[in-house]
């Protein structure tokens, strides 16, 4: 009898054998440099597939022989994730910049064009525009509430619709909350994808995944991921992770390979570990965050509330919601009254929630993101993008809902 079991009941036996590990139920942490082969001809063996010059055989596994290229708990760490957005393959990094910064270094060459979604993660926004310059890969962007129209005409404006080398959207965005349909961005890179230059379509899914968002699914070729946030989700780890199908993967875990911007065992292990709660906490920080939402539209020293639980029904950003999400997630940004000095006033104010930056943990976190997170953005550019002085963005955590509220309500009051 066969049954498939769902990506939450796998995350504490997948790719783990105890027969190999003495017995032990749970992923020992192989803290090792190098690995030991059992014959010359094994060694041979195993370099010929890492290296490329020859494929693997059809049951053949890559052979253990140096932890910058594999490692036990890094393999069984991205058997495991791979599960969640059902990819063929994972490859995991030392940080979500670095995951980032790989992708757009191997499937970008000069001459090339990145369109990218505006607002997106302030480092990226800097890798794109001076990083990436340098070595004259030009960039292009646009804003969610651009028509697919708009963004053509952006494209073709440019003269470099014919050099179109990546298509690359956060979405949510951050800090702002807001979608971009990720079908429509899938029909924009098969239109200017060519034979010497293909578009590829590239999500950064830290916000929403991978527990409340498909990416792959709806179209992207690859999805990126500040593991750090919802997937470490303990505040204890820095890493990054690239997911996508496998003939992609072979170019992405190749160039890391030379690299060498793999985590370390011990982050892999830590990983592992926060993988067998990721739904469990999702969820409850989901039920929190409506909550929370729901109270602070209804405040008075409050302007706007940015949060996927409110678009409102019957808009085109909803028809997107509900094509790309399967939950409202978990982050909040609102616009208070008052502007930066409020802000700081009520971020001074808290007493549970925690002033710092970074998302997805078991705790709360606050922060002022124009002073902040994004303070490297030109202002001209924050303002389009919605990043004012009045924007306060929360990372709503595992806590009792009614405290997180209490805490929220006596911070508003202290303005």
């Amino acid at each position: 009898m066969s049954h498939k079991f769902k990506p939450e009941s796998l995350m504490m036996t997948h790719g783990y054998k105890p027969e190999l590990s003495e017995g032990a139920i749970k992923c020992p942490i192989f803290q090792t440099s190098t690995f030991a082969f059992k014959t010359a001809e094994e060694g041979k063996s195993f370099f010929e597939v890492a290296y490329g010059l020859r494929e693997k055989d059809q049951d053949e596994e890559l052979g253990l022989i140096y932890s910058r290229i594999n490692n036990p708990n890094l393999e069984i760490l991205e058997n495991r994730l791979s599960l969640w957005d059902k990819a063929d393959d994972s490859a995991v990094f030392e940080s979500g910049m670095s995951a980032i910064s790989t992708v757009m270094l191997e499937f970008l060459k000069p001459g090339d064009v990145i369109l990218y979604s505006s607002p997106t993660y302030g480092g990226t926004d800097h890798f794109i525009q001076h990083f990436l310059k340098k070595i004259g890969v030009d960039y292009l962007t646009f804003h969610p509430e651009d028509s697919k129209e708009e963004i053509q005409k952006i494209i073709e404006d440019s003269g470099k619709a014919d050099r179109l080398g990546m298509i690359y959207i956060e979405t949510p965005a951050n800090p702002t909350n807001t979608i971009i349909d990720i079908q429509m961005c899938r029909e924009l890179a098969d239109q200017y994808s060519t034979e010497e230059t293909p578009t590829f379509l590239c999500v950064d899914n830290t916000y929403m995944g991978p527990v409340w968002s498909k990416p792959l699914e709806a179209g992207a070729d690859l999805v990126v991921y500040s593991a750090t946030k919802y997937i470490g989700g303990h505040s204890d780890l820095i890493a990054g992770a690239v997911l996508c199908n496998a003939e992609l993967m072979v170019r992405v875990k190749t160039l890391r390979t030379f690299l060498g911007n793999m985590v370390s065992p011990h982050t892999a292990w830590l990983m592992l570990r926060s993988l067998e709660t990721l739904k469990l906490r999702m969820e409850k920080q989901c039920l929190n965050a409506q909550k929370v939402a729901e109270f602070l539209n209804n405040h008075p020293k409050v302007k706007k509330v940015y949060y996927l639980g409110l678009i409102e029904e019957g808009t085109h950003a909803h028809d997107i919601y509900k094509r790309q999400y399967n939950s409202p997630g978990a982050m909040i940004s609102f616009d208070i009254e008052g502007g930066e000095k409020a802000a700081f006033k009520f971020l001074n104010a808290l007493k549970l929630m925690k002033l710092a930056v970074s998302l997805g943990s078991t705790e709360s976190l606050a922060q002022h993101p124009q002073t902040m997170t994004h303070c490297g953005i030109d202002p001209e550019q924050r303002d389009r993008m919605g990043i004012s002085e009045d924007l306060v963005r929360l990372s709503i955590g595992v806590e009792d809902a009614k405290d997180i509220i209490w805490d929220v309500e006596q911070a508003l009051a202290a303005i």
